[in-house]
C-alpha cells in the first residue's frame, strides 16, 4: 500500500497519547491529500485492514493509538482557510491545531469557541471526534454545536458533504436522522474520517475579566461556584476549580508558591458581561462581594484584566494535567500510569460527588486523586497516579464505584474526553441495551466490516 510506513521508529513515534497507554501500530499512513486518503481507505477495506484516525494524539482515553492495523495520521490536513467575517464562519482541515484556529480567528476580530485545555496540542478533528469542551464551555457549549458542515470519508473511501439544516421546525422522520452532522460529532473515528469542517464563529468579547479566588475550605469554594451559577448579577463564562493538590501544581508553575498559603481550594473565573458585544463596566465589585460572602480569602484574590495575564492564567491551569501526565509517564516502567476521570454530575451536587469519590479512595487505601476542572458544569477531573500494576487495579475499582454513584445522581461517565478504549468498559453503566444496539446498527451502516478505530467506544 502506498503512503504507508512500516519503519519501527515512525510506528513508535505514533504509539502514545495522553492516556498512559502504549500501542504500537502495524503501520502508519500520513496522507497529504484527500485522494491519497481515499486510496488508503479503499485498499484497507479491500484487504480488511483496521484503520484508526489520529491527529496530534492528545487523547486521554487511548482513542488516537492502536496496535491493530494502520494508524492514520491527519496532521498534514492542517489548512486554515479564509475566515468569512460576514457569515462568521471558518473552514479548516481536520489536522489544524485548535489554538492556531483560535489565533487566526482573533486576528479577524472573531472568537473560535472550542477551547480544550490541550488546545496547543489538540486538533480540530480530535475536538470533533470526542465533542471536546473546555473551561469556556460553561457559556459557549462543547465543540459540536459550533460545527456547521463536515467533509467525511467513509471506510470504503466514499465522500460525504454534510451541512446542518437551517430549519426551525421539522417533523420528517425520526429525529435521530434529522441532522447528519450529529452522526459524526463525538463518534471518535468509528464511523468515518473527518477531513474538513466549517465552524461558526462569534465576535470577540469587548472585555474579559479574570479572577483567581482562593478559599480556606473546599466546601466554601464549591458553594461559591453554585452561587455564581445562580446569580443574575455576574455572568461567568468559566468557573474552574482547583483542589489543594492542583493549587500546589499551579502555584509552582506560576512561580508563586507562597501565595495564599492557607488556601485549600481556589476557583478561576472569567466574566464577559451579560452582553459580550457591550461596553458596560464588568461587575468586579459584584464578584468580590460574592466571594467574600462565601468565605474567600479576600486579600489573596488576584485579578487578570488583560489578554496577556489571562493567557498566563490559562497556562497555570494547563500545568495541572501536564504535570500529572509527567508523573504518570514516570510510572509506566513499573506497570503504573495516570488514571484520569471525566465524569460529571448536575453542578449543585458536585461537592457531594467529590466527597463520595474521596471516601472510596480512603477506604481502598489509595492516595486521593488531584481534582480540578470545570466545576461550573459539575465536571471535575480526578487524576490519580498508579505507582504499579497492583495500585492501578485498586484505583480502577475506586473509579468504578464512583461512576456507579455518579450515574445514580443523573451524571455521566464521560463529559468531554469521549470513551476511547479506556472507558468502553464503563459504557454499559450509562447506556441501555437498546441504546447500545442502536449504536451498533449505526456502526454497521457506515462501517460494515468494523475496520475504523477498533476498540473505540464499542469494545
Amino acid at each position: 500500500m502506498s503512503h504507508l510506513s512500516l519503519d519501527h521508529d515512525v510506528r513508535f513515534a505514533h504509539a502514545r497519547d495522553a492516556s498512559g497507554l502504549e500501542l504500537i501500530p502495524d503501520a502508519v499512513a500520513r496522507p497529504s491529500s484527500v485522494e491519497e486518503l481515499r486510496e488508503i481507505l479503499q485498499q484497507a477495506t479491500a484487504e480488511r485492514t483496521f484503520v484508526t484516525p489520529a491527529g496530534w494524539q492528545s487523547s486521554t482515553t487511548g482513542a488516537s493509538i492502536t496496535d491493530r492495523g494502520i494508524l492514520l495520521s491527519l496532521r498534514n490536513f492542517s489548512a486554515i482557510h479564509e475566515i468569512d467575517t460576514d457569515r462568521r464562519t471558518v473552514r479548516v482541515g481536520a489536522g489544524a491545531i485548535v489554538a492556531d484556529v483560535r489565533r487566526a480567528a482573533e486576528a479577524k476580530g472573531m472568537l473560535f469557541t472550542p477551547d480544550p485545555t490541550s488546545e496547543e496540542e489538540s486538533t480540530v478533528g480530535g475536538a470533533i471526534a470526542c465533542n471536546a469542551s473546555g473551561a469556556r464551555s460553561l457559556r459557549y457549549g462543547a465543540t459540536g454545536p459550533h460545527v456547521r458542515a463536515l467533509t467525511v470519508l467513509l471506510a470504503d473511501g466514499a465522500q460525504l458533504e454534510l451541512r446542518r439544516p437551517q430549519l426551525e421546525k421539522n417533523t420528517v422522520g425520526y429525529p435521530i436522522a434529522h441532522d447528519p452532522v450529529e452522526w459524526f460529532v463525538g463518534s471518535e473515528g468509528t464511523l468515518g474520517v473527518v477531513v474538513e469542517a466549517e465552524f461558526a464563529l462569534q465576535p470577540l468579547p469587548h472585555q474579559v475579566l479574570g479572577l483567581v479566588v482562593p478559599f480556606a475550605s473546599e466546601a466554601d469554594a464549591l458553594a461559591f461556584v453554585v452561587a455564581a451559577r445562580c446569580s443574575t448579577r455576574v455572568h461567568p463564562r468559566c468557573l474552574e476549580y482547583f483542589d489543594h493538590g492542583a493549587m500546589d501544581i499551579a502555584r509552582t508553575a506560576e512561580g508563586s508558591s507562597s501565595w495564599a498559603a492557607g488556601a485549600q481550594a481556589m476557583v478561576y473565573v472569567e466574566e464577559t458581561g451579560a452582553r459580550e458585544d457591550g461596553d458596560d463596566e464588568l461587575p468586579l465589585d459584584e464578584w468580590l462581594a460574592l466571594a467574600e460572602t462565601h468565605g474567600a480569602m479576600a486579600e489573596d484574590i488576584r485579578v487578570y484584566d488583560s489578554p496577556t495575564s489571562q493567557l498566563e492564567a490559562r497556562r497555570m491551569r494547563h500545568a495541572v494535567p501536564a504535570t500529572m501526565n509527567e508523573r504518570g509517564a514516570a510510572r509506566r516502567p513499573f506497570g503504573g500510569r495516570k488514571v484520569s476521570t471525566d465524569w460529571a454530575v448536575p453542578y449543585p451536587r458536585l461537592a457531594e460527588a467529590l466527597g463520595i469519590a474521596r471516601r472510596f479512595a480512603v477506604e481502598a487505601g489509595i492516595p486521593l486523586g488531584i481534582a480540578y476542572g470545570h466545576a461550573g458544569n459539575g465536571h471535575p477531573h480526578q487524576n490519580f497516579v498508579a505507582q504499579d500494576a497492583e495500585e492501578l487495579k485498586r484505583i480502577e475499582q475506586v473509579v468504578y464505584a464512583t461512576l456507579k454513584e455518579v450515574i445514580a445522581m443523573g451524571g455521566t461517565v464521560a463529559a468531554e474526553h469521549g470513551i476511547g478504549k479506556l472507558k468502553s468498559r464503563w459504557l454499559p453503566l450509562q447506556m441501555s441495551e437498546a441504546q447500545q444496539r442502536l449504536m451498533r446498527a449505526v456502526k454497521q451502516e457506515f462501517d460494515p466490516y468494523g475496520l475504523l478505530a477498533p476498540g473505540n467506544v464499542l469494545a
